[in-house]
């Protein structure tokens, strides 16, 4: 497409200012980058894993099967666009024991492609009248978001965004709006972490130390409790240790960065005590009671449901212990 003869009297780096503040408008935070820049992450990466920071399970498993160019084909893929919007956690409710207990799941897990595809339309609809488009990028998301300027690691390897914290999604889009500069970095720890170990401090599995940049990733309870149902945990993980229904949220709450960004909470699914016991029994979404398998899929739980009957009675059971538990953790 010839995109010049479109609107040649507004330049590409005019039209990214539009988006940018169209963006910001929402309360999102945005970045234009290079698409040579895309080498850069590959090579990133494998850099890493060549050097055994990562453990290979982990690395099989989350961070090698990354897309290193766009699905669809443009005249030209000038651009990387990344967008950090705000997202809330969520309270699940299940009935247990004639107690209706609340269990969290962090930012980012529920309602995340209907959010995504929202950011989508709202960048493809600015851009669209000037002839250019945009697609879905599978990248280390994380990291293109440090190198980008949009955000930085935390000592958690979490990743924080001035003015939105760590509570934040991220996506990323290929484009054929032309980048002329960008700001491009080498990863980069917030300067508040040099001088904070209360994530360090506070993680119970020892997955944050003082002696490396990387998380010991194999040792954080998110990588744990996001396996596969039939994939037990780990003997060393003490039950008490749990805190959310799926990942984790003990160092992002204890951040000092984050005391102005506390996620708000947002009520999903309510479970009745028949409900709560179906679930329990690993039981596949089509062979659940309809209302049941409706109410999974309204809520946005389908991809969660198999790990449900591993991941809800060790929170269960905690909060019969301590009935209050789940409320201080959350």
């Amino acid at each position: 497409m010839d995109t010049n003869n479109t609107h040649p009297g507004v330049p590409p780096a005019e039209i990214w200012q539009r988006l940018s503040a169209n963006l910001e408008g929402q309360g999102y935070r945005s970045r234009l980058v290079s698409i040579c820049h895309v080498s850069e992450l590959q090579a990133g990466l494998e850099k890493y894993h060549q050097m055994n920071c990562f453990d290979p399970g982990f690395y099989r498993e989350r961070l090698a099967n990354f897309e290193y160019r766009p699905a669809i084909d443009f005249q030209e893929t000038r651009s990387l666009i990344i967008v950090a919007y705000p997202h809330p956690q969520t309270r699940v409710f299940f009935t247990w024991q004639d107690r209706l207990v609340p269990l969290i799941i962090p930012p980012t897990y529920l309602h995340g492609s209907r959010d995504d595809k929202y950011v989508q339309n709202l960048v493809a609809v600015t851009l669209q009248p000037y002839g250019y488009r945009i697609a879905d990028a599978s990248l280390p998301i994380k990291l293109l978001a440090v190198r980008s300027g949009l955000g930085a690691y935390g000592k958690n390897n979490v990743c924080y965004v001035e003015g939105l914290g760590s509570f934040v999604r991220l996506v990323a889009f290929y484009s054929d709006l032309p980048c002329s500069a960008d700001s491009w970095r080498e990863p980069q720890m917030m300067e508040a972490c040099q001088t904070c170990s209360a994530c360090v401090r506070k993680c119970p599995t020892g997955a944050i130390t003082p002696e490396r940049f990387l998380l010991n990733a194999e040792r954080c309870i998110t990588y744990w409790n996001e396996k596969p149902g039939d994939i037990d945990f780990p003997a060393w993980l003490d039950p008490t240790w749990y805190n959310c229904l799926i990942g984790c949220l003990t160092c992002q709450l204890i951040c000092p960065q984050n005391k102005n960004f506390l996620p708000g909470s947002q009520d999903g699914a309510v479970f009745s005590q028949e409900e709560t016991a179906w679930l329990l029994r690993r039981i596949s979404l089509d062979r659940l009671p309809v209302a049941l398998a409706e109410k999974i899929v309204q809520f946005d739980l389908v991809d969660y449901l198999e790990i449900l009957p591993r991941n809800v009675p060790v929170l269960l059971k905690k909060t019969e212990v301590n009935p209050a538990a789940q409320q201080e953790d959350v």
